[in-house]
């Protein structure tokens, strides 16, 4: 299978993270598959009018294009013209090849919260109008119609994550040529279910503080970050804690809070990152499907019975208290 990839408006982040795909490397693992790009504009050689060439013969149904990928929030600006981004070398915009290339391919897949849901570049004001693909936020509607299709039958595949995670790319592509990814396999924001079935909650090393209610109170602290410090990973879908980054890290491993960047408009949560909304001092946040006042009265009871270690250790940045040896029999 032949891969074009597309880079739009973004960092170019998730390419950065895609290289760090590792045990095997990015390469060898695509090879191995039987995957191959025709173009990526940061790691082919080929650049200018043999790329133009290569979109022409793409678009004239010369060269068979079997998954499009996009990374990056298509620019609709000015007016719906999308020239605020030209497609150096073509005299077109990127929005308009973006249109004709999506249903020549038998799959389309945006890579990253920007190429999903339009992500951070779509933030604040919006003067460029930067929305994903095939979505504008949570509303479907982008680059593309709601209705959009590709030539397989299916919605654009939304790899999102910022950026996202390296082997949540390689495997949605491996299972795009193993013919293993249908429509059922993606979740309400089309994100494939393989990761998006998971929350980051799941593995997280500060589980054992969160049973507890034992909260950090700043940055570094090793308790429970959800009462104070932001972390919604109790509501953001990703298995992030469970396949770390580059076999070890996460962000909460890291000890930052989730902020949920594989949803539409996570960029824009109303708040700080790092700042838990609370009413009457509760906090807003609660894990997703539970009832506001179980999680009250579980939270009451943990907290009642957190033990010394645990309470102690939530607002120290390393473990201060160990766990206690079991008293040996007599």
């Amino acid at each position: 299978m032949k891969i074009l990839w597309l880079q739009s408006a973004g960092c170019g982040g998730c390419t950065m993270s895609l290289l760090c795909a590792e045990s095997p490397g990015v390469f060898d693992l695509l090879k191995g598959a039987g995957l191959s790009f025709l173009w990526h504009p940061s790691l082919s050689e080929m650049t200018g009018a043999p790329v133009h060439r290569l979109l022409q013969a793409i678009e004239a149904g010369e060269q068979p294009l079997d998954i499009l990928c996009i990374e990056g929030s298509i620019l609709r600006g000015p007016n719906g013209t999308g020239r605020y981004h030209m497609l150096a070398g073509t005299g077109r915009s990127m929005l308009d090849w973006v249109q004709s290339l999506a249903p020549l391919a038998a799959h389309v897949v945006a890579v990253g919260t920007c190429a999903t849901y339009g992500g951070v570049t779509s933030s604040g004001e919006n003067p460029a109008d930067a929305v994903g693909v095939q979505y504008d936020g949570s509303h479907k509607g982008g680059a593309l119609p709601p209705g959009f299709t590709s030539r397989a039958g299916l919605p654009v595949i939304n790899v999102a994550g910022c950026p996202t995670h390296p082997d949540w790319v390689t495997e949605t592509l491996l299972l795009i040529k193993a013919g293993e990814l249908p429509a059922d396999a993606l979740d309400g924001y089309a994100r494939p279910r393989f990761y998006a079935d998971h929350l980051v909650h799941h593995g997280c090393p500060k589980n054992e503080f969160y049973e507890y209610k034992a909260s950090a109170t700043h940055l570094s602290e090793i308790g429970c970050m959800m009462e104070h410090l932001g972390c919604i990973g109790t509501q953001a879908v990703g298995d992030c804690n469970i396949r770390s980054w580059n076999g070890e890290g996460s962000c909460t491993r890291a000890g930052y809070p989730c902020i949920n960047c594989t949803a539409p408009e996570f960029e824009e949560p109303g708040h700080g990152f790092t700042e838990t909304p609370k009413f009457a001092g509760i906090p807003v946040g609660l894990p997703s499907d539970m009832p506001k006042a179980w999680f009250m009265a579980l939270a009451s009871l943990s907290k009642a019975a957190t033990p010394p270690r645990i309470g102690t250790n939530a607002t120290s940045d390393r473990i201060t208290v160990p766990p206690s040896l079991k008293a040996p029999k007599r």
